[in-house]
């Protein structure tokens, strides 16, 4: 099974386990001061060398020792020296789709050579490594430092657009104002209506917010100009629940056929029988 059928599968999870009920963080939010600690814990409890411990355990045995030998050479370096074993590290994680390593690193880089793209980076992998991570203490954590990297980044650079999306993206997922992430997202698709990321986050949150139509907009867009499964199922849900029968049934059946996975294709056939009644 390839990443992206995964992915798919974790989505369905996702979907079945209540993403349309689940409120978005901020929005409704009635155990604040609880998450204020829970978010304080988890600052202090994950950090670069305690991700990549954690991260270490599902990779194979032989490469985990060559990053943990790397990451001795790093500790021990200073300066442009430092950099070099760093983009050689960050390399090495991103061999094995290890992405929440990698948003440390990028932000060391950072540190070193205060760089637009090292920030952005860090962000997009913070982002990709919480997505789909069911560590909810550890997926916060990530979140908060996402949005922490891609505003540093936009400091550098206020006009560019994969920062503002990766920006609005995070503050949506978790930022405890997700007006604002949204808000910045629209500013995105004004400028550039065909942004595939802002339009899926935009999607999504519609389809969280139960705001139907706009969801199948966001998603039909999406499909049109990066066609994958995901997408697909994402605009199968919306026609479902606005009653468009045959509309969900051909998205659903676009779903099964980019993702050819066993799984999932069980799922869809049962849905698409459930449909045809």
């Amino acid at each position: 099974m390839n990443t992206k059928q995964i992915v798919v599968i974790v989505i369905i999870v996702a979907l079945m386990g209540g993403l349309l009920a689940r409120p978005i963080k901020g929005l409704v939010d009635e155990n604040k001061g609880a998450n204020d600690s829970a978010d304080a814990a988890a600052s202090s409890a994950f950090n670069f060398k305690s991700v990549s411990e954690i991260t270490k355990q599902s990779i194979n045995t032989s490469i985990a020792q060559e990053i943990t030998a790397l990451e001795e050479k790093v500790a021990q370096a200073n300066g442009d020296e430092k950099l070099a074993l760093l983009e050689q590290l960050v390399q090495k994680w991103d061999d094995v789709a290890k992405f929440a390593p990698q948003g440390f690193i990028y932000e060391e880089m950072a540190e070193i050579s205060p760089k637009f793209e090292y920030l952005l980076k860090a962000g997009d992998a913070y982002r990709t490594a919480y997505t789909n991570l069911q560590d909810t203490a550890m997926s916060a954590e990530l979140n908060r430092l996402a949005i922490r990297s891609y505003e540093k980044a936009t400091a550098l650079d206020e006009n560019n657009l994969d920062a503002k999306t990766g920006l609005g993206a995070a503050m949506v997922t978790g930022g405890g104002n997700p007006m604002a992430g949204i808000a910045l997202l629209q500013e995105v698709v004004a400028k550039e209506p065909k942004n595939i990321n802002a339009n899926r986050t935009l999607g999504l949150f519609s389809l969280q917010s139960r705001q139907f139509d706009k969801a199948i907009e966001r998603f039909k867009t999406v499909v049109e100009l990066s066609p994958d499964a995901e997408s697909y199922f994402y605009l199968a849900t919306g026609y479902e629940n606005i009653g468009l029968k045959n509309e969900a049934i051909a998205a659903f059946q676009k779903s099964k056929e980019m993702a050819a996975d066993p799984t999932l294709s069980q799922f869809i056939d049962r849905r698409v029988e459930e449909l045809s009644k």
